[in-house]
């Protein structure tokens, strides 16, 4: 995969927005709440877009649209994904997140989920090519601050538009494009390809995302000597490994592999995104919401199915974080793992 050498220092920009490192958190539902976006930003994401927001005003007042609109305290540059087929819609809800602390827009066209395409939003936008350029100039001509576009290779293998995608983006004015390796139809099986992300980044002159699969510092290397990308969006593999980040910007600047975050920190990272969520979400929500993120956390542990069991019975805050520091502790006292299962 590789074709040549070359240095990945410093940062690249967004019009005039700095992303150092070069490595972004990719959008995703349920996942890049402010609470993640903060927590990911820490470990060394120079980009951390929002979960994607509704462009029906309709929606903005709900209690989900409001945490996903909340950007208070969080780390510049503040990224707000927005969704839904309509331009002109769109364009106000550029707009209202703009007046709401946003100082980037992206375009969500790369969401498979069947609720999204149904709605002809997400990537079902890029079966209609032109409706992709309207929607592009309306929500760059509503604003003052760049807006990105997030996209797939096309609706299936057979019909990958990418290309046409991507100029017709850079006409409309859009200021960086991040591309997914994976076309509507594939969702997230089989295997990301990177031919369709090169051929992007040779035919636009503005910045591109390489998206899909990036799991490694290796791995992210690769893939920017492959696709000659100007950086990179992680998703899934930041799921429970938010310090990828500064594993990979480490890598990319040294060749040097920084090594894995030890029992204790990674204890300390997670107690401390506990306390975030419920912060954030108050404590019954970010209990539940808490979970899933403790089951990623634990994921690559033999201890795996005892720790979701452990946390999972927590029904307070307290007891959540009691068990989850008992846990952590009892491992790195190097508790015989039954023992500390159990804990």
């Amino acid at each position: 995969m590789m074709q040549g050498s070359r240095q990945y220092t410093g940062r690249m920009f967004i019009g005039r927005i700095p992303i150092d490192p070069p490595l972004a958190l990719a959008p995703m539902a349920g996942v890049t709440d402010k609470p993640f976006r903060q927590l990911c930003k820490r470990l060394g994401a120079g980009l951390a877009v929002s979960e994607m927001t509704a462009s029906d005003p309709r929606l903005w007042r709900t209690r989900k649209s409001l945490h996903r609109m909340d950007h208070a305290g969080e780390p510049d540059p503040v990224s707000v994904q927005i969704a839904g087929s309509d331009p002109a819609m769109l364009a106000e809800a550029a707009r209202y997140n703009v007046a709401h602390g946003a100082q980037l827009i992206d375009i969500n066209m790369g969401c498979p989920a069947k609720k999204v395409c149904n709605a002809w939003a997400g990537s079902a936008l890029l079966a209609d090519e032109p409706l992709v350029a309207r929607i592009c100039k309306a929500v760059v001509g509503a604003v003052d601050v760049p807006v990105t576009l997030k996209i797939r290779t096309g609706q299936t293998p057979e019909r990958r538009n990418a290309l046409a995608i991507a100029k017709l983006a850079e006409d409309a004015g859009i200021a960086a494009l991040a591309v997914h390796g994976r076309t509507r139809s594939q969702k997230y099986e089989g295997s990301a390809e990177y031919d369709t992300i090169a051929a992007v980044k040779a035919s636009v002159s503005i910045p591109v995302f390489a998206n899909g699969d990036v799991d490694s510092p290796a791995k992210a290397r690769a893939v920017l000597e492959y696709t000659r990308a100007d950086a990179l969006m992680i998703g899934r593999a930041a799921q429970g490994r938010p310090w990828i980040f500064r594993e990979i910007a480490h890598f990319l600047a040294t060749g040097e592999a920084l090594p894995e975050p030890g029992i204790a920190e990674v204890r300390d990272i997670l107690l401390r995104h506990l306390d975030d969520l419920y912060a954030f979400y108050g404590e019954a929500a970010g209990v539940r919401i808490a979970r899933k993120h403790l089951g990623w956390y634990a994921k690559d542990r033999p201890e795996n199915a005892a720790f979701r069991t452990v946390v999972n019975v927590a029904e307070s805050a307290h007891e959540q974080r009691r068990l989850t520091r008992d846990y952590f502790d009892a491992l790195e006292a190097g508790v015989p793992r039954e023992f500390a299962a159990a804990a």
